[in-house]
């Protein structure tokens, strides 16, 4: 094994791929890991791991064999799975952790939102809504809609749905950054009525926020999960300086 400290980088986001590339010329072994859910991933710069560790036991074990000095937890706000997973996994081997999380989107003057805790309450307040769905929360989450045989759906994701889709779907292949003038014309192409989309903040997919806005559409919109208390920041660029400041306080 190699003497150079090791950081592993829990990615898939912008976000963590903006900080492996920061971190590209430093003097630590940073290794981005990605879950696999994505059949052609957006690939970091530097040393790449796939798939899961087997739950925070063979994450704590992982961090042990490589002799980790810091975890960057960098995955979606949504990953509520593999964030547990951290900080449990990191709590046990006294390892540092630290959260970088992209801010969420707050509702602007004229937005008209509606917000949930969950998929299944989004689902629950859609008929009363509009009738022309706009669906953004990804493939894997459609089942509490799969029932609503009422309303017609756009279902928007980067791969095809592993669930049972709603009677009424066309599937929309796509992945982002998406602007807010081509997602107002497909809006409009669509007729869509009601948006559905998880607070996940960032740029890459604000535009259909700005489009729903400037048609009055109105936004069903699923809050964050809770994740664990841990350290956190909101830019890379803070969290490059945190793990730089790891090998000086020596982990």
């Amino acid at each position: 094994m190699s003497d150079t400290p090791v950081v592993l980088l829990l990615g898939g986001t912008t976000e963590a791929r903006a900080l492996a590339e920061r971190l590209a010329a430093s003097n630590l072994r940073v290794i981005s890991s990605l879950a696999g859910r994505v059949s052609r991933p957006a690939m970091p710069v530097g040393e790449v791991r796939i798939g899961g560790f087997g739950g925070a036991d063979g994450l704590a074990a992982w961090l042990r064999d490589h002799a980790a000095i810091g975890v960057v937890d960098a995955t979606h706000p949504f990953a509520a799975t593999i964030s547990r997973n951290a900080a449990e996994a990191c709590h046990a081997t006294n390892t540092p952790l630290l959260r970088l999380e992209r801010p969420g989107w707050d509702a602007e003057p004229g937005d008209s939102w509606h917000e949930v805790d969950s998929l299944d309450a989004a689902a629950a307040i859609l008929p009363r809504l509009g009738r022309r769905v706009f669906l953004t929360t990804g493939r894997q989450e459609l089942a509490p809609f799969a029932s609503l045989a009422d309303l017609w759906f756009l279902v928007r994701c980067v791969d095809p749905p592993t669930e049972a889709l709603p009677p009424q779907a066309e599937v929309l292949l796509a992945r982002g950054p998406y602007d807010a003038a081509a997602e107002r014309a497909l809006m409009q192409q669509h007729r869509i009525d009601v948006l559905v989309t998880k607070n996940s903040g960032g740029e890459m997919t604000r535009g259909k926020l700005t489009a729903a806005r400037e048609l009055g559409v109105p936004v069903v919109m699923v809050s964050r999960p809770e994740l664990p208390q841990v350290p956190g920041c909101e830019s890379p660029d803070d969290a490059a300086t945190w793990v730089s400041a790891l090998r000086t306080s020596g982990g």
